[in-house]
């Protein structure tokens, strides 16, 4: 299995950025989709964004599109979560995750990183 280590959580403002990194290491990076899920206190961990193994084809959820850019680095072994006009309902624990195939359910991803905390204030 991959390992995955996600860091750039934290606090900020209403409307604010912040940018999410998850390294990966133990086993070829470029045989993996990767995605992004989040989990808010009291709810179900549910999907953000996943990017295809090469990079292309991002896909987002509804509520992220628009404000939210998933991309990778192939050679630094590493998934980013771009996150702009953050909301106080984006709070929560962002988990990286990776993906033999392709899917956007919580099923479809076999490795899992320990997550980071993000808190948009109002």
């Amino acid at each position: 299995q991959v390992q995955l280590v996600e860091s750039g959580g934290g606090l900020v403002e209403a409307g604010g950025s912040l940018r999410l990194s998850c390294a990966a290491s133990g086993r070829t990076f470029t045989r993996y989709n990767m995605g992004w899920f989040r989990q808010a206190p009291g709810k179900e961990r549910s999907f953000v964004a996943a990017i295809s193994r090469s990079g292309g084809a991002p896909y987002y959820a509804d509520s992220v599109k628009g404000r939210f850019t998933i991309s990778r680095d192939n050679a630094e072994n590493t998934v980013y979560l771009e996150m702009n006009s953050l909301k106080p309902e984006d709070t929560a624990v962002y988990y990286c995750a990776a993906a033999a195939g392709w899917g956007i359910t919580k099923a479809d991803f076999g490795s899992w990183g320990q997550g980071t905390q993000v808190t948009v204030s109002s």
